[in-house]
């Protein structure tokens, strides 16, 4: 039996980028063997793009698409577009042509050959300067070091996912997702594809410097507890050197008690980096607090201004129900 693909794309603010990735999407679906549908996710976008996913839909009825209330992030529209895909195996993609459809059919060998996740693996990227690049490295290493799960480095959501490994997804009920680390969290047989990034084809950057910083925070606190062990291990650190600094107050007073490094610096410096370490330890406790209280309020990830293009009933060829469709 014909094997059916959707194809997940987040969208904000892409109404430059949408016809283009609309015409290579089809030209490359359509030799590809099987039913094909195009699952877009307006996260609240500001200009015209969810007039243009009105108008694609009009045009082709494999185009399926979701709007949001408003802006409820990337992680999220990557969420709710694994919740509505219906497709045997779900490519998930960035709606900006960084990430290059033509690498779809590479992907749909590998999980022809039985392979449950495959994950693009960035080997370059182009037009990010030093700073980006230098912070993503950082950072991916890192990550992999303190989470509890081995998560691949340089890959983002550029993906492939079978449907045993999308249904596994939308039935974990966190609200601070960060979709490629649970990817590697639910095990499967995964498989690196290395390819080239290439730039953004129109449009501004929509992951600025803020957005990725919290996404990497999201990162270390979904899937570490390292840091926790960080305050405590700096709390036993300042403990020592506080009896290490006691101890030479004790000896500079007996041997030179006129020395200056017996004065009001010290102890000012005492204070000052006791109350670092303690900000330090009480913004991490927070983190991890600010989750729980995300988590506990069991509020729903997206709300749905609009939907269109779910109405008909596909054929599956697994004999898996089409996932339930929160909003």
């Amino acid at each position: 039996m014909r094997s059916h693909y959707s194809i997940v794309i987040p969208l904000y603010n892409e109404e430059v980028n949408l016809p283009v990735l609309y015409q290579r999407l089809r030209s490359l679906m359509e030799a590809v063997p099987g039913q094909w549908e195009i699952v877009l996710i307006d996260d609240g976008s500001r200009d015209r793009t969810l007039e243009c996913l009105r108008q694609l839909h009009q045009q082709d009825e494999r185009i399926c698409y979701l709007s949001f209330a408003r802006n409820f992030g990337h992680q999220t529209a990557v969420t709710a577009g694994l919740n509505f895909a219906r497709g045997d195996a779900v490519i998930v993609m960035d709606g900006d042509l960084q990430d290059p459809p033509e690498l779809i059919p590479e992907m749909v060998k590998l999980w022809q050959q039985g392979y449950a996740v495959i994950y693009a693996q960035r080997t370059r990227r182009y037009q990010e300067g030093w700073f980006k690049r230098l912070t993503a490295y950082v950072f991916y290493r890192l990550l992999q070091q303190l989470a509890d799960v081995e998560i691949p480095l340089d890959t983002g959501d550029f993906c492939l996912l079978d449907r045993q490994v999308v249904t596994v997804l939308n039935h974990m009920p966190e609200r601070n997702r960060y979709v490629r680390g649970l990817r590697s969290w639910v095990g499967f047989r995964q498989i690196a594809l290395p390819y080239e990034r290439d730039p953004r084809y129109g449009g501004e950057i929509k992951y600025t410097f803020r957005k990725s910083l919290k996404l990497a925070i999201t990162g270390l606190v979904s899937f570490s507890t390292v840091p926790l062990r960080i305050s405590t291990y700096l709390g036993l650190f300042s403990a020592g050197l506080a009896l290490v600094m006691a101890a030479l107050v004790i000896y500079w007073r007996i041997t030179s008690p006129e020395s200056r490094l017996t004065g009001y610096a010290i102890i000012a410096a005492a204070v000052f980096f006791l109350g670092a370490v303690q900000l330090f330890s009480i913004g991490i406790l927070g983190e991890y607090i600010g989750r729980i209280y995300e988590e506990v309020k069991q509020r729903p990830l997206y709300t749905l201004a609009e939907v269109a293009g779910f109405e008909t009933v596909l054929p599956r060829t697994n004999g898996d129900k089409t996932p339930q469709h929160p909003a």
